[in-house]
């Protein structure tokens, strides 16, 4: 007898249990992506010695800035002018004269993202031309411009 009721209890059990409904939900899984953008290393320009009695235009030695972005992400460039602009016009200053010679900055301002395993060179030019420097002071001339990556 009471085996019977324990395996009377048991199949019902069973019965109980496997007697209701199932029910499901989804559950939406994503993630984004965002674009990113960062300078790897800075860059430097020279122009080295100056001779005012050549007066001849100088291109700089330029020591290119590399920068990552997200791949595919579209990124600009901008800068702040310098610490010596003058309106739209870039100036290196003398530490000593204070006085300036005018240069030309120019960089490729956008581009597109090829991934933080695959930094990017920036193409930053410089320029003087002799007729800027011809009658400068002795000095030694100089500037820092801040560039800003954006995605």
């Amino acid at each position: 007898m009471k085996r019977t009721m324990v395996l009377s209890t048991a199949v019902l059990l069973a019965t109980w249990a496997g007697s209701g409904t199932a029910a499901q939900t989804s559950v939406t899984v994503s993630a984004t992506v965002t674009g990113t953008c960062k300078f790897v290393s800075g860059g430097a320009m020279n122009f080295g010695n100056l001779d005012p009695r050549a007066a001849a235009d100088i291109n700089a030695t330029v020591t290119q800035p590399t920068l990552w972005c997200t791949r595919d992400a579209s990124y600009t460039i901008t800068d702040d002018g310098g610490l010596h602009n003058s309106g739209t016009n870039r100036r290196l200053q003398g530490t000593a004269t204070g006085e300036f010679i005018p240069i030309t900055f120019t960089y490729t301002a956008s581009g597109t993202g090829a991934g933080s395993a695959n930094p990017q060179t920036m193409d930053i030019s410089g320029r003087i031309l002799g007729a800027d420097y011809s009658g400068a002071s002795q000095d030694t001339y100089s500037d820092t411009v801040t560039l800003t990556i954006n995605p």
